[in-house]
């Protein structure tokens, strides 16, 4: 049974990233919050498809459901401000 740490592991392996956040506890559905350099100048649908490339056949064979946010580094510190600042 796939663990959240092994897709975390698999995620930074196949993509750069500067944060990787992997929850889910039945080794089928995860929720991921990824962070990537690699993500700048392209679309939501872009950015997923990126991750799913870093992940290769695990998205047909062991993982059954990932949902995705994923976010350039300057995004994720603008989310990062906005959250505190509501606190």
């Amino acid at each position: 049974m796939l663990t959240s740490e092994q897709l975390r592991n698999y995620i930074m392996q196949g993509l750069p990233c500067d944060f990787v956040a992997v929850h889910g506890n039945d080794g089928q559905h995860f929720e991921a919050v990824v962070v990537s350099p690699q993500f700048a100048g392209k679309n939501m649908v872009q950015q997923h498809q990126l991750v799913y490339k870093a992940l290769g056949e695990r998205m047909r064979e062991e993982i059954h459901a990932l949902s995705l946010r994923t976010y350039t580094p300057e995004a994720w510190a603008r989310n990062a401000n906005e959250m505190t600042s509501e606190n």
